[in-house]
């Protein structure tokens, strides 16, 4: 079939565009033509919380790439729309993460489809944003009542889903993220991350933002050491570019007295050092107050990293309790005991070899086979 992806690719940054591009190399070997879509603008810089939505790679040689959706100018989304249209893809399947997409990605559904041939599928990440905004439901109406069938993550996003529409939808987890590659020598990890070997080290990685959770982690932290429940060789790495304010969290350290016990590289953590930070540590932390899934949980399977995780959203579905981690009460008493529970080493062996066996349930071809499932149900609809 031809297959057109729209949303995130090179030379966007982040997660979003390595699984838009990972999706459209599974479609490539299985024998589909294809090609992607991504944005001249994605974000006006103005409204972008990070430093940059940029890389400075060389752009995939394998992907057929083009610069053309401005997310902000209505006259591209009708030239988009009736390009598609003419186009006549068998299908469009577009990336939802957010509401500010609604106008742009509605738009050019709702021309494009007109041709009587396009399906338009969505993979969704979200349906109501973590941070709500005034128009967020009229903006996810206009968006979903255009698309023909979704893959969702999360039974809350199902939940949320059927809401606004009643198009097929199917379950899928959130794949892995294979090209972080594999993990690397812990002691070499160290070195390069510009950490003792000698120490060990939990670790909360990812974009830093409100709902995640990092100030119970670091009061949970703290009153596990006031305490005297985790042993003085432990430490704590915060990786990853803020989205809000920093200085609260570095206040929060400083007050703690824990300056010698958190590492906080607060910046965009690219791709290439990903695999050291996934080494060096012996357990991930997601104190998430809400939640509807994690990429985070798919980067510590590729990994074999233990995951702990609260109970909201989507996150026990991913993370099977006292398997492959543990799921904790939300709240920073709850995250402080599973840290105080997964911080022995029986325990954490325990979980990597069960790791092994459930992270094979994480494949692409597989979100890639559901994907092709919701096409096919949307053409018996059609009939």
């Amino acid at each position: 079939m031809n297959i057109t992806l729209l949303g995130p690719a090179h030379p966007y940054r982040g997660g979003l565009a390595i699984i838009m591009q990972t999706m459209a190399r599974v479609f490539q070997r299985d024998g589909h033509r294809v090609d992607l879509k991504t944005f001249t603008v994605q974000y006006p810089q103005w409204l972008f919380p990070g430093k940059s939505q940029f890389v400075d790679t060389p752009a995939p040689d394998d992907l057929r790439i083009e610069r053309c959706v401005s997310t902000v100018n209505p006259f591209n989304w009708l030239r988009m729309g009736l390009r598609i249209r003419r186009e006549r893809p068998d299908i469009v399947l577009l990336k939802y993460w957010t509401p500010f997409m609604a106008p742009c990605f509605g738009t050019i559904a709702r021309l494009a489809r007109r041709n009587g041939h396009t399906r338009f599928l969505c993979q969704i990440d979200n349906v109501e944003p973590h941070e709500r905004h005034l128009f967020d439901r009229w903006f996810n109406r206009w968006f979903l009542g255009a698309v023909d069938g979704f893959v969702y993550m999360s039974e809350q996003v199902h939940r949320e889903l059927e809401c606004y529409t009643n198009a097929p939808a199917l379950f899928s987890p959130h794949p892995r993220f294979e090209s972080y590659g594999e993990p690397v020598d812990r002691t070499e990890a160290c070195r390069r991350l510009g950490l003792d070997p000698q120490r060990r080290y939990a670790l909360f990685f990812g974009l830093i933002r409100e709902y995640k959770g990092l100030d119970w982690l670091l009061e949970a932290w703290a009153k596990l050491r006031a305490e005297g429940r985790i042993g003085s060789e432990w430490r704590l790495i915060v990786a990853g570019e803020c989205y809000t304010d920093p200085e609260p969290y570095r206040r929060r350290i400083v007050q703690s007295g824990l300056e010698e016990e958190v590492t906080f590289h607060d910046r965009f953590i690219p791709d290439e050092r990903v695999k050291d930070y996934f080494s060096a540590a012996e357990f991930l932390v997601l104190p998430y107050k809400s939640a509807t899934q994690s990429g985070v949980t798919q980067i510590a399977y590729q990994f074999r990293l233990p995951v702990i995780v609260t109970r909201v959203g989507g996150l026990a579905e991913i993370v099977p309790d006292d398997r492959v981690g543990f799921v904790c009460p939300p709240s920073p008493e709850g995250v402080a005991d599973a840290i105080e529970r997964i911080a022995d080493p029986e325990t954490l062996a325990r979980f990597r070899a069960n790791m092994e066996r459930e992270r094979e349930r994480f494949s692409w071809k597989e979100m890639c086979r559901r994907l092709l499932e919701v096409y096919a149900l949307t053409a018996k609809r059609a009939v």
